[in-house]
């Protein structure tokens, strides 16, 4: 641990903190407190119970790290979050542990980013290599999928469900389930195109995503009701892996699925 003689701090004795870690000066640090190795944690955070820190993350100035859930009777109870190895955590970030009732763990993955002023709520889960830009806001038991982008102040609603590699527009309202590889803006969010930019950055093939395009095309741009563009989808569509995610994507939405390009069911 690095930190001045002059620097105040209060760090609990039982808290676990690894090898090489930096700790800002006003930083308090709770007794059940994991944190792993070559972190570097600002000034001005507070590190509740329960928090659980991979190696080489970095947490800036002003933080509040798994504060109990915000609800009207706060319950300090032995719950969880978790933050995967390699993350970052920009400034004035509040990010709340899990729910005994619902799981009991808030989940953040490996190699994300999380810029100025983020909310996470209690129970959800963040992907691994994502990143939440300034002033988004998740409510309560909210699913990121991998290598996801939320523009800045995009909120999303509470047990909302975001598929892998997509990209949600700044200023976006999610209150539907928004599927893998796509791009939704627009209010109400809409389906915008597949997620192309990311995915080439992912090294998908322009055959994979002309795939991915045509299943979309079924589901979103002509106008069939969800239920026959699975159909649709399933017989002239060819077998794969991505076809095989979005399907299931689809009928595990319990909140329905965001707008397509028209509304107008067949």
């Amino acid at each position: 641990m690095e930190y001045s003689q002059s620097s105040i701090r209060d760090i609990h004795p039982n808290a676990k903190i690894g090898k090489n870690v930096s700790i800002g000066a006003f930083t308090t640090i709770e007794e059940d407190v994991v944190i792993g190795d070559d972190c570097r944690i600002g000034s001005n955070v507070h590190i509740y119970n329960g928090a659980r820190i991979g190696d080489q993350c970095q947490i800036f100035n002003g933080n509040s790290i798994s504060a109990p859930p915000q609800t009207k009777v706060l319950i300090d109870e032995p719950a969880t979050l978790e933050i995967g190895s390699g993350t970052t955590i920009r400034e004035f970030c509040t990010i709340n542990r899990g729910n005994l009732k619902f799981g009991g763990k808030t989940t953040i993955g490996e190699n994300c980013l999380l810029m100025a002023y983020v909310h996470v709520a209690h129970d959800c889960i963040v992907g691994h290599d994502s990143i939440l830009a300034n002033n988004v806001t998740l409510a309560g038991h909210i699913e990121v999928g991998e290598w996801a982008t939320l523009g800045g102040m995009v909120a999303v609603h509470q047990f909302v469900r975001i598929g892998e590699q997509t990209m949600i527009g700044g200023g976006s309202l999610v209150r539907k389930d928004v599927p893998p590889f796509v791009t939704a803006a627009r209010e109400p969010l809409s389906y915008a195109g597949i997620n192309s930019i990311g995915l080439r950055r992912r090294g998908f093939s322009q055959s994979d995503m002309h795939h991915i395009e045509d299943i979309y095309r079924l589901l979103f741009v002509q106008g069939f009701s969800t239920s026959k563009a699975i159909k649709l989808i399933e017989t002239e569509i060819p077998p794969s892996a991505y076809r095989n995610r979005i399907i299931g994507f689809i009928t595990g939405a319990k909140r329905g699925l965001m707008k397509g390009f028209r509304t107008k069911n067949t």
